[in-house]
């Protein structure tokens, strides 16, 4: 199977790298962290401007078609340089929106979110569901529109959003629904990650809704799987920015008159971590492949979300290793590949919850 990209997703990716490298600047990040928002707004605007969020979007909506694939691009380089802007969260919205959403949604919504100026969410955690991939939280029907109570755990970047799209329970099955941030009903409590993200629990009582597709038709199921596949994406960049840190580091540090990088021993951790960044690699498109064909997506998902939760952690684990004392300095910037590592190997659930989903598809005969 080619993993090759394209000539599009080849420029997306090289136009993506040039803004981060540009913007993620140590200097820049510890100033962001220190901000009340925690979001670089700056470069939020100029990816915006340069149509980078647009480009993943359907033509119809002012986009380039790119799609999944393309968000994994740009995904990949935000996790190179950790640069803090709500990247999957805001654009997976806008492409649920964009293939689920009525006319009307569609149309107050997508300009919007396409160049950057009003952002969306994702609420689609819960403190200890009930039951796998089935929210406590529930939507009952009422007029034209839904009602929801419960509770969402941990909404990333909650802080400047416009609206949220939340997933819930109804009579019909899960569904998803598109909440305004401000609407009757909901409090928000704040609730800072290990990431230094903004995030928020939602608390929801009676809160007016619009369904985003029909309860209970896969629209749940859509939004998750690509979720998954995004963070798999973000950390596939934050293993290969942690890495790069480490080569420069062993490369330019010596030990006994030798370079660091001579000694088998940290030959062997950093040879490991190749190994599973490229298992991480091959995974994550063949999980993009899986979506886009409609072909054993689910178990295609699982493999990938394993792949970054396990083998990410254990790649920017060894790499704080092998820079010993400097990589707990946070004048340093590695450690921040270590947070995010630590923080997406959990979100969504973590490997070992992946690995008894996956059992259960092979219980199930839904599995290869």
């Amino acid at each position: 199977m080619d993993f090759s990209l394209g000539e599009e997703l080849e420029e997306l990716r090289q136009l993506a790298r040039e803004i981060f490298t540009d913007h993620a600047t140590p200097e820049r990040l510890r100033t962001v962290e220190t901000s009340p928002a925690r979001v670089d707004d700056k470069l939020w605007a100029d990816l915006g401007a340069a149509g980078l969020i647009a480009a993943t979007l359907p033509e119809d909506a002012g986009g380039a078609g790119l799609d999944l694939a393309g968000l994994c691009v740009l995904l990949e380089e935000q996790g190179r340089r950790v640069a803090p802007v709500p990247l999957w969260p805001a654009v997976l919205g806008a492409l649920a929106l964009a293939a689920h959403g009525t006319a009307g949604q569609r149309a107050a919504l997508l300009p919007s979110a396409a160049d950057g100026s009003a952002r969306l969410t994702l609420a689609l955690e819960e403190f200890a569901p009930a039951r796998p991939r089935t929210p406590r939280t529930v939507a009952v029907a009422s007029g034209d529109g839904w009602l929801l109570t419960g509770t969402k755990a941990a909404v990333p970047t909650a802080a400047g959003v416009h609206h949220v799209l939340v997933t819930a329970t109804t009579d019909a099955g899960t569904g998803l629904f598109l909440l305004r941030r401000d609407a009757p009903g909901t409090t928000w409590t704040p609730a800072e990650t290990t990431t230094h993200d903004l995030a928020a629990h939602l608390d929801l009582d009676r809160a007016p809704a619009e369904a985003v597709g029909a309860p209970g038709t896969g629209v749940v199921e859509w939004i998750t799987g690509r979720a998954r596949t995004a963070l798999a994406a973000v950390q596939l960049g934050v293993v290969q920015g942690a890495v790069r840190h480490a080569a420069d580091h062993l490369g330019s540090r010596e030990q006994f008159g030798r370079p660091l990088a001579t000694f088998q021993a940290v030959q062997h951790q950093l040879a490991d971590c190749l190994i599973e960044t490229e298992a991480m690699r091959v995974t994550l498109w063949q999980a993009v492949t899986a979506l886009a064909d409609g072909v054993d997506t689910e178990q295609a998902v699982l493999v990938a979300k394993w792949w970054a939760g396990e083998g990410g952690l254990n790649v920017v684990h060894r790499v704080q290793h092998v820079h010993g004392g400097i990589g707990v300095d946070t004048d340093y910037p590695v450690h921040r590949h270590f947070l995010w590592g630590k923080q997406i190997a959990t979100t969504l659930g973590g490997a070992a919850g992946d690995l008894a989903r996956l059992g259960d598809l092979l219980a199930e005969g839904k599995a290869t």
